[in-house]
């Protein structure tokens, strides 16, 4: 399936994008990239540049791709058909982008990530649900993060205009894309989920070697 650009450039500048949620998620994202120690990454979707940006001052190297030219991506491209020569990164970033195209394709797209990436993958998505979180911090110790959730499992997911799936609904548990991750030749390293940014859920992948 072809797609194209669902959301204008002004959308990357409403109050979603705002959100201590979002920086929050932007916050994980760089943690988990940068524990994987890669000298160049390729990001999938460029979204503000927030976490470009801060990988670059890192020292870094980053290549950006996505289909919508008005973001001015280093390459224009898609996920499920990447325009680079295989192990061209160390590690390949795509968050919240797999669920803006069908899960039909997913597995092409997971094969693509795992193609072009060197050694690691770094890949978040949604799972909405009942939310129950609590942090708190005590004098002398580590701030504690407690999360529990609820997802809507009994839901069957509804297009809304950009995203065709969601984890947790009817039909995408979690080990079903961990299994299509696998099946593309990704080997789950980490799955993090956190009480700050309770609405994603963060995959970091070694590529299996042959």
């Amino acid at each position: 399936m072809s797609y194209q650009p669902q959301v204008q450039k002004s959308h990357y500048e409403g109050s979603a994008y705002r959100s201590s949620e979002r920086w929050n998620s932007y916050w994980h994202q760089l943690e988990l990239v940068r524990s994987a120690k890669p000298a160049s990454v390729l990001e999938v979707g460029v979204g503000e540049g927030v976490v470009a940006r801060h990988l670059q001052s890192g020292g870094i190297t980053v290549t950006t791709v996505d289909i919508a030219e008005d973001l001015h991506p280093d390459v224009v491209g898609s996920v499920t058909a990447l325009p680079f020569a295989d192990a061209s990164f160390d590690l390949v970033l795509a968050a919240e982008i797999l669920e803006h195209i069908e899960f039909s394709d997913v597995s092409k797209a997971l094969s693509e990530i795992a193609r072009v990436a060197g050694t690691h993958a770094m890949i978040s998505v949604p799972r909405p649900g009942w939310i129950f979180s609590i942090i708190y911090k005590l004098p002398l110790f580590p701030r504690i993060e407690l999360l529990f959730q609820i997802p809507f499992f009994w839901k069957t997911h509804i297009f809304n205009g950009e995203h065709y799936w969601e984890l947790g609904k009817k039909g995408y548990p979690v080990s079903r894309f961990i299994h299509a991750a696998e099946e593309a030749g990704l080997e789950l390293v980490s799955y993090k989920k956190y009480a700050d940014d309770p609405g994603h859920r963060f995959f970091l992948f070694k590529k299996k070697t042959v």
